[in-house]
């Protein structure tokens, strides 16, 4: 018999829930560094770019409208699909040069836990961010967090799926929707994220993923005038300056955090509704109270 020729993958982008190629067409190459053999994953362009933008604006409002409580379920059941992936993920990771079996395993289930916190979180934040303030008069005073809108999220590439996890969860279970640029040094437990997300009853554009150059995706991020607040980690100061001037031509929020690959597992510290807060806007109504 002639001998079988292995069917070889490439990783597509994930935009409106949908999996497709770039449309330029193009891939890159990355080697999986522990079995010596070559991936190959889609190189986005700026029309998937816009088209993964447009499709987390048309969710943006459905997502937002939703309640915390099915927020917070949908989120858990990510975790509960990245569980039963767990050694699928932890084999993604051992691709990009995690060191040993426990160190991958760790970093899985530290994103597993980190989804679970947040999903707890997406019902609650209103009552932790918001409130009613003290006024004189007879009126009531209330201040209730609304989420921002379309969140772009640029994660650093170690460690890239707990610092991406990280990221996405936190504008996401304030009812943002989400267009990630995958690490570019690590986009493979990224792009593994999206088939996870794909099953997990993420509605179609709520969340977005990216596979290509980001010097090629970054900018056209942040000029983008349908993108509402931007979110960084670990960038150089030449680099953020850069795109908080760009962001600034609408009005664009820049959120950036610089973490240590250890602080990155701190659970208490990045599952804080304080990295919540960045991403929503602040309402205050006024009521008359009754006499």
């Amino acid at each position: 018999m002639p001998q079988r020729v292995d069917v070889a993958k490439t990783w597509k982008l994930f935009i409106g829930g949908q999996f497709v190629r770039s449309e330029s067409g193009q891939s890159f190459p990355i080697e999986h560094r522990r079995h010596g053999t070559t991936l190959n994953l889609c190189r986005g362009s700026r029309k998937d770019l816009r088209d993964a933008v447009e499709a987390a604006h048309s969710a943006s409002e459905k997502w937002a409208s939703a309640s915390g409580y099915l927020r917070g379920q949908i989120i858990y059941r990510m975790a509960e699909m990245l569980e039963s992936r767990r050694s699928e993920m932890s084999e993604a990771l051992a691709a990009v040069g995690t060191s040993t079996p426990k160190k991958r395993l760790d970093e899985v289930d530290a994103a597993i836990d980190r989804l679970v916190g947040f999903a707890g979180w997406a019902d609650k934040i209103e009552q932790i961010l918001g409130g009613q303030n003290p006024v004189p008069g007879p009126y009531y005073n209330i201040t209730v967090p609304e989420p921002s809108g379309v969140v772009g999220v640029l994660p650093p590439d170690r460690p890239a799926l707990l610092a991406s996890i990280s990221m996405l969860a936190a504008p996401l279970c304030a009812g943002n929707t989400i267009v990630m640029l995958a690490p570019e040094g690590h986009p493979l437990p990224v792009a593994l994220l999206a088939e996870i997300i794909a099953t997990s009853d993420v509605p179609d554009g709520v969340i977005n993923i990216m596979t290509g150059k980001r010097e090629e995706l970054m900018w056209h991020l942040a000029d983008h005038r349908e993108v509402d607040a931007v979110s960084a980690a670990n960038l150089d100061d030449e680099t953020l300056t850069e795109l908080r001037q760009r962001a600034a031509e609408s009005l664009k929020r820049v959120h950036h955090d610089s973490v240590t690959a250890a602080g990155w597992s701190k659970h208490e510290s990045r599952c804080s509704p304080w990295n919540i807060e960045p991403f929503v806007e602040m309402k205050t109504m006024w009521h008359p109270s009754a006499c």
